[in-house]
């Protein structure tokens, strides 16, 4: 696997207290991203069931991001979903690419059977995400008793290794789970033959500091144990910290993340996939093969096919996310301009670099600019900014209630 790049090249007109005293550091550390898009996020209320060739359509972007490995179904929900994921898997084959199929499966054999018909029916071997419940109040609502959720934890592993399949051992609401209990189904889970275990913040309960004290608590059993066992974060975003939740796991031992598009899925969503590959990218924990040009065809790719409109304001893939109105910021970004300096014009206003995702910082006119903005827009249109000009666009800006359109500007200059 290639090495991780480094992070945004310094400047020294930036100064950055990230790095100051930073503990635990992205920089450089080996990161895996699993997509959970078209498993997780189709679970969203919001949002439709692609058809097939829609979905094949996003793993290949998937594909072209670098993305490690991508959920792609629950095939034991039905015949439908097994030939669906048969037809991803058999496309991933057939084109050659890169990411790895994973298949999500409850700890039952009802759920590894399909995963295995998957399996021999495209000759690979998908990855089985095989789950269960694993805290206090999932117990009691369920009715379950560990020792019969070991036996079922073992019997699906034993099942799908038998096979010649991975496997991923997933403990739903782990952060909100007994240490006693994840002991014992994560050594039961080792002895049956797992590669990785998945951590997941099902309700999106956890904080930064239980993040911490779950991974260490994890990283030294497997440590005690002796076990080469790949650590999985799985983040939901009910408390709207879910990238932040993300990039605290990796710091404290997890070395594949889960995400999905635009961060659809149930309730407030999934960590978001976008945000965490821009963010990744920016401290310097992300693969050099991964193209950041195509995270926005991704992020309209999703939006398309699972109808869920793109905040305007959504970082990365939002309308206005490198655009601005404000007189101030516009005139600091045109004098970086007069500069020539590209570097100084695309970060003087924005904590994240347009030019990362092949765009550029975009000034347009509204009811909070001032001259510089319409000097800016004119000469985008091909306009002279005479004083006259200018003059009459602002005064007719100051007078609405919206960002004009490039029509409306035009039709104010060429009015006569």
């Amino acid at each position: 696997m290639p090495g991780p790049v480094k992070k945004e090249p310094f400047h020294d007109v930036i100064y950055d207290w990230n790095v100051v005293d930073a503990f635990n550091t992205l920089e450089n550390k080996e990161v895996s991203l699993l997509d959970e898009t078209l498993r997780d996020g189709l679970q969203s209320s919001y949002v439709v069931n692609p058809s097939i060739e829609e979905k094949i359509g996003l793993v290949r972007i998937m594909d072209s991001l670098g993305t490690d490995a991508a959920n792609i179904g629950l095939p034991g929900a039905g015949e439908k979903a097994t030939k669906d994921c048969i037809a991803i898997v058999r496309a991933i084959g057939d084109e050659k690419m890169d990411i790895h199929p994973a298949v999500a499966a409850r700890t039952h054999e009802d759920d590894i059977l399909p995963a295995v018909e998957v399996a021999q029916a495209t000759g690979t071997p998908v990855e089985v995400m095989s789950f269960i419940g694993s805290s206090p109040i999932r117990m009691l609502a369920e009715e379950w008793n560990l020792e019969s959720m070991l036996k079922r934890s073992r019997d699906a592993i034993t099942l799908a290794r038998k096979e010649g399949l991975p496997v991923t051992f997933v403990t739903e609401d782990t952060t909100r789970s007994r240490p006693d209990i994840l002991y014992k189904l994560f050594n039961n889970a080792v002895d049956a033959g797992v590669q990785r275990i998945c951590l997941c913040d099902t309700t999106g309960h956890a904080t930064p500091d239980g993040i911490r004290v779950l991974l260490r608590f994890v990283t030294d059993l497997f440590k005690g144990m002796g076990v080469d066992v790949g650590v999985d974060w799985h983040g939901h975003n009910d408390r709207g910290i879910a990238v932040a939740n993300s990039l605290f796991a990796i710091q404290w031992g997890a070395d594949r993340i889960h995400g999905c598009a635009l961060g659809v899925g149930e309730r407030s969503g999934n960590t978001c996939m976008e945000q965490l590959i821009m963010n990744l990218r920016l401290v310097g924990a992300i693969r050099p093969d991964r193209s950041l040009e195509n995270l926005l065809e991704y992020c309209r790719s999703a939006s398309r096919i699972l109808e869920h409109p793109v905040p305007t304001n959504l970082p990365v893939a939002g309308r206005d996310a490198f655009r601005t109105q404000t007189g101030v910021h516009a005139a600091a970004i045109g004098k970086a301009q007069v500069k020539g300096d590209s570097y100084l014009a695309d970060r003087v206003y924005s904590g994240v670099p347009a030019s990362m995702f092949g765009l550029s910082q975009e000034i347009c006119v509204g009811p909070m600019s001032g001259a510089s903005n319409v000097e800016n827009v004119l000469s985008r249109l091909g306009r002279e900014a005479t004083r006259e000009a200018v003059d009459k666009v602002l005064s007719y800006a100051k007078t609405q209630n919206h960002i004009l359109t490039d029509e409306e500007v035009l039709s104010i200059v060429d009015e006569g």
